[in-house]
């Protein structure tokens, strides 16, 4: 008897990303039905489906003879370019192999197979075309510990209201109150739901399309909800879900599960009520109050908005003739915290504040802007967002989800890159009613949390959690359904929210640094090898999906895997944070004798001794490797231990109260930057943003550092320490300023200074200088820069010169435009064809020369 077996590929994706793929399946059966280890092909027909997203289907039939018998099966994609790749991103469950297929036991019946490339239209709540022509609401959500799951809706009022009547029109933002279930029930909605759900498959749980309650999707478009879990030991336990596109809350008040009348501007986000949301639709003015504009006009919001227009609309004028960057190598980063903006107001700064901040980043130079963490996470928009909750919901204390996309569209229309920071190596710190025992209350099924063993196997119940130099357990890599958690929400972010790329936080946590918690120094193997797999998953999904997506890794390891291309087996990341060079060049951290720690020691040592510029120089080599290079972060802005007192120091952190600080004050060696101190600190500030930003790496500086800012960037003190950027281009620090701009526009109209080519050709410790060649093309540069604080006004000399031909002075950091000293080599030719090359250096400098 031949029995039919169908298989089902689905994307997740709405839209056009596969809509000109074709789609064959392969799999491990001959023509006859019966199983052979030469794999069979048939193309696949495509389809959209009710959520519409492109799937593509085919049947087979098989031998029932062949039951019990274990299939392979895969699919792959035909491009319109007539290329084919693998569309199996996931690899087995396996620690010993990379393979990627999908298998099932034969048992003689008809049944269906099923793979997802994504989660986003799987599950959360989702708008499902039915066959009656109606857009009907469908939930979906992972408990596969729960006994049973139900949604519950929530409610929201005008807080003026004293009968707390669910709201049934737009309210002022300010004034919407509840947005919280409490544990006993409290605030549920008296008339909507709540909506039974019924296990499928994959421990997934859904609604029913045809539930009375659930056939008008308009109905329940921006309705809060949350999901009610009874757990596998019969508690009932309220969970958001962790597929949502909005958080009703934007404050940092957690109610514990009691009653909540308050506002959502106090509420935290993390624990407050799920919303619905049609991602196929965005607020038509950025702020819905008039006058209506795209522009932020710093009036109060309503919600829900009341006008919106369709994805395809809101993005069709998205570019200009100034495209963004695609190539890694061609990006200038401007790394920027949104909640340290707001200037002049005592909240925290938002999307509107960072989309008023996009010419000023036009008129520095750069061309790509990578966003501290935007989506949903604890406290309030001055949080750094390091400890996300919800993947799929955009902070709404600094805007939320639409906002989110004028910033996008806006930095798109001016040529900026948009790279988004991302934290897949832990979730958020306290994640109670999202991940944390989210369906069962043992440690072992904490289905989001690697957990080893069984909590018998230990002496407290949390010693199987494994840790990974994060600020939360490790997630549990091993499970698909977790990895696509991540997965899913970065597809959201490439291809509904139209973000450039991805800057993925500590992957050395997820891919080596996983230990017991139990004692938190057995390393667990397992755990590495698994967070190895995400990382191949992730590339391998965005690159399918978006072929020159940015991806960059936050990675201290020397694996060469990181940066190998998904072709090769690699994670496929385009480069990674280059953190020894930061090190080798500022020095305010607590590394030993074995950095060369340039700028701190230049502030300290003021009677000439000799610097490490050998040991920046291996530094300095290494930078065209797939290398992303910074002369200040955000770690290390006043968060890292080091030799600056804070005064604002909490015996929390019993580490740092000395720490690392700001590029300026560093150079200054802590002193008043007044007078002779000033231009100094001045001066060596250009001299390590000049030798970041014309080296082989791509450059990436903190925010506030063309500017000299003074104050920490502290992950708890951000209000406390802001600076106006504005003020200060005009004031104080006007001349870095200016020299920022300068030289981000030199690096960006040169081919050879844009490239991974780098030598260098000299350097000194006893004089603190270092030189070094840049080429592409048959253009070549030599940059030499010195630490030293008097000039060489009668010529310093390179011995050994091995280059020849004649040069040309064409960048100098010493320019009194700058607040220098105009000491240089007047723009005339110098002969570089003798054995040693003479140039004349000004102290504290960086200067470019161009091959004739």
């Amino acid at each position: 008897m031949m029995i039919p077996v169908q298989f089902t590929y689905l994307t997740g994706i709405v839209g056009d990303a596969f809509s000109k793929v074709r789609a064959r399946l392969h799999g491990s059966w001959d023509a006859a039905g019966r199983y052979s280890d030469q794999w069979s092909v048939a193309d696949m027909t495509g389809q959209s489906l009710a959520q519409g997203s492109v799937s593509f289907r085919e049947s087979i039939i098989l031998d029932s003879t062949e039951h019990g018998k274990v299939f392979r099966w895969g699919v792959s994609f035909i491009f319109p370019d007539g290329s084919e790749t693998w569309a199996i991103p996931t690899e087995v469950k396996d620690r010993g192999s990379r393979e990627r297929y999908r298998s099932f036991q034969f048992t003689g019946q008809p049944h269906d197979e099923q793979y997802y490339l994504t989660h986003c239209t799987r599950l959360g709540a989702n708008r499902v075309s039915h066959q009656d022509g109606s857009i009907r609401l469908r939930f979906a959500v992972w408990a596969p510990n729960a006994q049973t799951v139900e949604v519950v809706m929530g409610k929201i009022w005008d807080r003026s209201d004293p009968n707390q009547v669910p709201a049934s029109c737009s309210i002022k933002a300010d004034d919407i109150a509840g947005g919280y279930i409490a544990d006993n029930g409290r605030d549920a909605h008296p008339n909507l739901g709540p909506f039974f759900m019924r296990q499928v498959s994959d421990g997934v749980w859904e609604t029913n399309i045809d539930e009375p309650g659930l056939r008008n999707f308009k109905a329940l478009d921006h309705k809060p909800y949350m999901y009610r879990v009874t757990r596998n030991d019969g508690s009932v336990a309220y969970r958001s879900d962790l597929y949502s596109r909005c958080q009703i809350g934007y404050g940092s008040f957690n109610p514990r599960g009691e009653p909540y009348s308050g506002l959502i501007s106090g509420l935290d986000g993390t624990v407050s009520c799920s919303v619905v949301v049609d991602p196929e639709q965005v607020t038509k003015y950025f702020r819905e109050e008039p006058p209506y504009s795209t522009q932020p006009p710093g009036l109060a919001r309503v919600w829900p908005e009341r006008h919106f227009t369709s994805d395809v609309e809101f993005w069709r004028d998205e570019f200009t003739d100034r495209r963004p960057p695609s190539r890694v190598e061609d990006l200038i980063i401007y790394e920027l915290h949104t909640g340290a903006l707001g200037f002049g107001s005592s909240r925290p700064g938002s999307l509107a504040d960072a989309i008023a901040l996009l010419d000023y980043l036009v008129d520095l130079g750069v061309n790509a802007v990578e966003l501290l963490p935007l989506s949903e996470f604890g406290g309030r928009g001055e949080n750094w967002g390091y400890s996300t909750s919800h993947y799929f919901a955009i902070e709404y204390s600094g805007g939320g989800r639409d906002q989110y996309k004028f910033f996008v569209k806006e930095a798109h229309k001016r040529g900026l890159a948009v790279i988004m920071d991302v934290v897949y190596n832990h979730f958020a710190h306290d994640a109670e009613r999202a991940q944390w025992m989210y369906d069962a209350v043992w440690p072992d099924l904490n289905v989001y949390y690697w957990y080893e063993s069984t909590p018998f196997a230990y002496q407290a119940p949390d010693g199987g959690f494994v840790d990974n130099m994060s600020t939360a357990p490790a997630p549990r890599y091993h499970e698909e359904m977790v990895r696509k958690l991540f997965i899913s929400s970065a597809v959201s972010l490439v291809h509904e929210f139209h973000v450039d790329g991805l800057r993925v936080d500590q992957t050395t946590s997820i891919h080596s640094y996983n230990v017991l918690h139990a004692d938190n120094r057995l390393t667990v193997p397992d755990a590495n090898i698994f967070g190895g797999k995400l990382l191949r998953e992730l590339g391998r999904t965005l690159r399918m999906i978006k072929p020159d997506v940015i991806l960059i890794a936050e990675d201290h390891s020397t694996w060469d895997e990181v940066t190998t291309p998904i072709g090769d087996g690699g994670m496929g990341f385009d480069a990674r944070w280059y953190a020894e060079f930061y090190h080798h060049l500022a020095g305010d951290t607590s590394k030993g004798a074995d950095y060369a720690k340039l700028i701190y020691s230049a502030s300290q040592r003021l009677n000439g001794e000799p610097l490490e510029m050998e040991f920046f120089a291996r530094a300095l080599s290494a930078s065209g490797s797939r290398r992303v290079v910074y002369n200040e972060s955000h770690d290390e802005a006043g968060n890292s231990a080091g030799p600056v007192l804070d005064p604002q120091w909490d015996s929390k952190d019993k580490d740092k109260k000395h720490t690392s600080h700001r590029s300026i004050v560093v150079a200054a060696g802590g002193a008043p930057l007044v007078g002779d101190t000033r231009r100094y600190a001045e001066a060596r500030c250009r001299f390590a943003y000049g030798v970041t930003v014309l080296s082989a790496g791509t450059p990436m500086f903190l925010f506030g550092e063309e500017v000299g800012a003074e104050h920490r960037f502290k992950y708890d003190a951000v209000l406390q320490n802001r600076e106006d950027l504005f003020a200060l281009r005009n004031g104080a620090g006007a001349n870095l300023f200016r020299f920022y701009a300068d030289i981000n526009r030199f690096r960006l109209g040169s081919p050879a200074l844009r490239s991974r080519n780098i030598e260098v050709v000299y350097s000194s410790n006893d004089s603190r200088v270092l030189a070094f060649t840049r080429w592409r093309d048959g253009e070549m540069y030599l940059i030499v820069g010195t630490l030293n604080d008097r000039s060489f006004a009668d010529g310093y000399v390179i011995p050994n010169w091995r280059s020849g031909g004649e040069w040309k002075e064409v960048f100098n950091s010493d320019s009194s435009l700058y607040g220098g000293s105009n000491i240089g080599n007047a723009g005339g030719v110098i002969n570089g064809r003798n054995e040693n090359l003479s140039l004349v250096l000004p102290s504290n400098s960086v200067m470019a020369f161009k091959r004739l």
